[in-house]
């Protein structure tokens, strides 16, 4: 069995023990793909640790940064509360569409707001918006902004809340400071804000699975 193969079956063993896909969580999936969206979701127990790390936060107001078919959405507003509110922000039409109908489907679209076009100008007028404070971020857009993103994130939670940035390990690329890639550049860039910044305490974590060898990082907005 080549490791690949382990680790997809690991995976699949805990998705299905813990993780298992309900109707709209696999029609969501299955409408995503239809449309051509590209297959880059989170995994489905990875959309299940978001949902446990929300709900663990006690997080009411969620800020998503990239959207894709919306079903990390999914998972993100199922853990909120009846008068929580979840937004986030998808840069293609298309695919902001296909997440609407999946929220839809989901009864969550009272909850969950999508907008549309570059988070870099959707940002500022959230912010201009003086919204609540979120108390969880999800980070899963372009990497090259990943720095951006986060320092977004910082000026729009409140000590205590926690951000999570995904794909951090870019196949273990992440090590290599001489790097040309924009996505490792930008991902050692918000590391290494995370590991510098007065007001967060990080770290970072290694995955393996059914999305190969990649891994998130946790960043907790102190006081």
């Amino acid at each position: 069995m080549s490791e690949s193969q382990r680790w997809n079956d690991v995976d699949d063993y805990f998705t299905t023990l813990l993780a298992p896909a309900d109707d709209i969580l696999a029609a969501a999936l299955r409408d995503s793909d239809a449309a051509g969206l590209p297959p880059i979701n989170v995994a489905p127990n990875q959309g299940k640790l978001l949902q446990l790390l929300a709900q663990i936060q006690g997080a009411r107001r969620v800020l998503e940064i990239g959207t894709l078919g919306g079903y990390s959405t999914i998972w993100l507003g199922r853990a909120l509360p009846a008068d929580g509110r979840l937004i986030t922000f998808e840069y293609d039409a298309k695919h902001a569409e296909v997440a609407r109908g999946n929220l839809a489907r989901a009864g969550l679209d009272k909850i969950a707001e999508v907008r549309v076009g570059p988070a870099l100008e959707s940002l500022p007028k959230l912010a201009e918006e003086n919204p609540e404070p979120f108390d969880f971020v999800f980070i899963d857009a372009d990497k090259v902004n990943n720095p951006h993103y986060i320092d977004w994130a910082v000026k729009l939670t409140r000590p205590g809340s926690l951000i999570v940035l995904d794909n951090v390990v870019r196949g273990g690329a992440i090590t290599d400071a001489a790097s040309t890639d924009p996505s490792v550049r930008g991902t050692r860039a918000a590391l290494e804000l995370i590991a510098s910044h007065p007001k967060l305490s990080g770290t970072a974590i290694q995955t393996v699975g059914i999305k190969g060898y990649d891994g998130f990082a946790l960043a907790r907005v102190l006081a």
